[in-house]
C-alpha cells in the first residue's frame, strides 16, 4: 500500500482571497513571493515608506476594490482618498499630492463613474491634497468588477513626528482615537441586505489633521497605525511582532458601537477583525498618555480617544492578549485570512 504525505505542492498553489487579508496569509504571501521577487530589505512592514534620500518625505500607495461601490458614509472614490491620505499620516507625515488610476470595466454606466470622481475629487479638496497625476484603462466585460481604483500619495512628515511599527517600548500606553467595527459590518450589510447599514454608516474619514494634533507630543509618539485589513487584531499584533514587545489591552476599554456588537453576533465575527476606515491606534509613552490623549480630543476625529491597554513590561514578545469583562486573559491572535472580503 502506498502512503503519501500530503504535503502540499507550492507549484499547485493559487491565490485565495484570503491572501488579500492582511492577516498571516499576506504575510506569507509577502515573505516567500513578493519581497525576494523584488529585493526587499527585511524590516518592519509600514503602512508607508521614507523615500530613500528624502527621508522627510513619505511615499504609499493603496488599491481599492470594495464591493459595493457606494455604501452609507462613503463610496470607492472617497474611501480611496481617505485611505492614502491615512496610510501617509501613519508615518507623521502631512499629504502634498495623490495620483489616481482608474481600471474601468466595460458596461459601467457613465452615472457611477461620474458620482464616483465627483466624491473623490471632493475627498482630496476638503482633505487640502491635490490630484496631480492619474491614468485610466478600461478592460472587458468580466475582466474586472465594475471599477477599480489606485491612488499614490507623497507627503513630508512634521518634524517631530517619526512613528513607527518597530518603537513601541514596554510601558507604552495604547491609545485608539475612536469606536471600531463601523466600515466592515458597513460594507458587509449593504452588499448581503442584513439591514444592519440603517443603523450605521462607515467611518472613513481621513486622519491627518488628527495626527498633526499630536505634533506637540513629539517623540514620546511611537507608533500609529490605522487598523483598516484585519482589524485591531491585526494591527495590534502587526506592532507587538516589529516591535518585538507584548502588548495587553482591555475589553472593557474598546468602544464597540452596540449595531456593530449585534451584527458581529450574529455573523459569528470578532469586532476586533473587523476592518476600520476611520480611527487609529497610537503607542504613546507613558508619562505622555494623557497629553496625546487631550491632543486627540481637540479635533473632530478623535473626540472619543480612549485608553486601551498598554505594552507590558515583560511577556512573549509578539504577543498580544486581551483582559476580558471577566478578569480572565486570551491570545488575540493574527488573523488567519479574508473574513470579510472586498472591504476597502
Amino acid at each position: 500500500m502506498n502512503v503519501r504525505c500530503p504535503a502540499p505542492n507550492h507549484e499547485d498553489e493559487v491565490v485565495l482571497l484570503g491572501h488579500g487579508a492582511g492577516g498571516r496569509l499576506t504575510a506569507e504571501l509577502l515573505d516567500r513571493l513578493v519581497l525576494p521577487a523584488l529585493d526587499g530589505a527585511p524590516g518592519p512592514m509600514e503602512d508607508a515608506a521614507l523615500l530613500p534620500g528624502h527621508r522627510e518625505l513619505v511615499m504609499s500607495t493603496d488599491s481599492f476594490v470594495v464591493s459595493p461601490l457606494f455604501f452609507p458614509g462613503g463610496d470607492i472614490g472617497s474611501l480611496a482618498v481617505h485611505g492614502t491620505v491615512n496610510d501617509l499620516a501613519m508615518r507623521g507625515a502631512w499629504p502634498l499630492a495623490l495620483s489616481v488610476s482608474l481600471i474601468v470595466e466595460e458596461g459601467l454606466p457613465l452615472a457611477e463613474l461620474r458620482a464616483v470622481l465627483d466624491s473623490l475629487g471632493k475627498a482630496a479638496q476638503s482633505a487640502g491634497v491635490p490630484v496631480v497625476t492619474g491614468d485610466t484603462k478600461v478592460v472587458g466585460r468580466g475582466a474586472a468588477d465594475r471599477l477599480f481604483v489606485n491612488t499614490t500619495g507623497v507627503g513630508q512628515r512634521h518634524g517631530s513626528l517619526h512613528p513607527s511599527a518597530a518603537l513601541a517600548r514596554p510601558g507604552d500606553a495604547v491609545l485608539l482615537s475612536g469606536p471600531i467595527g463601523l466600515h466592515g459590518t458597513t460594507v458587509l450589510s449593504t452588499r448581503e441586505g442584513l439591514g444592519f447599514e440603517s443603523d450605521i454608516a462607515s467611518d472613513t474619514r481621513p486622519l491627518h489633521r488628527l495626527v498633526r494634533a499630536l505634533v506637540p507630543v513629539g517623540a514620546d509618539v511611537h507608533v500609529l497605525r490605522d487598523p483598516t485589513r484585519g482589524g485591531l487584531a491585526a494591527a495590534l499584533n502587526e506592532i507587538a511582532r516589529d516591535s518585538s514587545v507584548a502588548v495587553e489591552i482591555e475589553e472593557s476599554a474598546v468602544p464597540v458601537p452596540e449595531a456593530v456588537a449585534s451584527a458581529c453576533d450574529l455573523l459569528g465575527l470578532d469586532p476586533l477583525v473587523v476592518a476600520n476606515e476611520g480611527c487609529l491606534v497610537a503607542f504613546v509613552a507613558a508619562d505622555a498618555a494623557e497629553e496625546a490623549l487631550a491632543a486627540m480630543r481637540s479635533v473632530e476625529e478623535g473626540t472619543a480617544a480612549v485608553r486601551i491597554g498598554e505594552v507590558l513590561p515583560d511577556g512573549p514578545q509578539g504577543r498580544v492578549t486581551l483582559r476580558t469583562l471577566v478578569g480572565a486573559r486570551r491570545i488575540v491572535d493574527m488573523p488567519l485570512g479574508e473574513l470579510l472580503p472586498r472591504i476597502c
